[in-house]
């Protein structure tokens, strides 16, 4: 969990630009990697400070993290306010904590007559309005390449959501000025949107990195073989060498998951061994004999 960027930079949360600022260039001074070489304990601090400059640093961040809207790493974090699922065209949204859709958020002239009575003083307000937060499951190729999805709103409406090539489950996707109606005139809220990442029938994902499990035949194992294994973005050619075993991981550089700077992770293939489901006698003769010149304990590792 990342530190209050205000703690880690030695400021209150009520300083000025300038007080932050000054207080960032201080211990950045003493704490830059140049300056202590070998250090690895000054440069942990150094992206720590980093890191909350680039929070506190910038006012309009500044700002959003104050309300809550982002955490101290910069990411999203959704008020449990609203929350609807999409499960597909042609489906009901399920709503988890409010069920009158954008009716929820009070209607801005009730709050303004509660506030101000029935008289003319209901242009001295306005108010943001409130974030809809959504749940929208993705399939695993639309998050990893990117697409765009159509959800329809709670008054009808429609909303194209473009998932970016890379996106992770549970990735929040900040629509602004789609959220619940602004009050007295103010601006709308944002819809907020959480990616589920459905999982797929044979790939899964670790960080930027893709893995699979091939299954491959005897011979093709013991002799080595030119196979075309899948891949996020299509089949490649996989060169197996000689003598692979159930376990044996071999890695396609740059065929995972999408960075945001334009690079790829891997994909790492590993290999399994599948027998046929009928073994012929010529497979059982063959390995009776082999079998009777061989000294191979594969458990030997497992005695006490």
């Amino acid at each position: 969990m990342s530190e209050d960027p205000y703690a880690v930079l030695g400021v209150k949360p009520e300083a000025t630009q300038e007080e932050i600022r000054k207080a960032y260039r201080g211990l950045a001074k003493k704490l830059h990697p140049d300056l202590n070489p070998g250090d690895r304990q000054a440069e942990e601090k150094f992206k720590q400070i980093s890191a909350a400059y680039d929070i506190v640093g910038d006012a309009e961040k500044r700002a959003r993290f104050d309300r809550g809207e982002i955490d101290a790493a910069g990411n999203e974090r959704p008020r449990e306010r609203y929350y609807r699922d999409f499960h597909g065209a042609g489906e009901e949204p399920h709503v988890y904590s409010s069920s009158g859709g954008f009716s929820d958020f009070m209607d801005s002239e009730d709050i303004l007559k509660e506030m101000f009575g029935r008289g003319g003083g209901e242009g001295r307000i306005r108010l943001r309005g409130q974030d809809a937060l959504y749940r929208l499951p993705v399939e695993f190729l639309e998050a990893l390449n990117g697409a765009t999805k159509r959800i329809t709103l709670p008054d009808g409406g429609t909303l194209d959501v473009v998932i970016p090539a890379g996106t992770r489950d549970k990735q929040v996707l900040r629509l602004r000025g789609k959220g619940g109606p602004g009050l007295g005139g103010g601006p709308p809220g944002d819809a907020l949107v959480e990616i589920d990442v459905e999982p797929h029938k044979f790939f899964t994902r670790k960080g930027d990195d893709i893995h699979l499990e091939l299954p491959i035949s005897l011979p093709e194992a013991v002799l080595g073989a030119k196979l075309d294994v899948p891949t996020p973005s299509g089949p490649v050619r996989m060169t197996v060498p000689k003598g692979a075993n159930t376990g044996t991981v071999l890695r396609l550089k740059g065929k995972g998951a999408p960075r945001g700077d334009k690079s790829h992770g891997d994909e790492y293939v590993t290999l399994k061994i599948v027998l046929p489901q009928q073994l012929d006698s010529e497979i059982e003769e063959f390995a009776r004999r082999w079998q009777a010149g061989q000294s191979q304990n594969p458990r030997r590792h497992l005695e006490a």
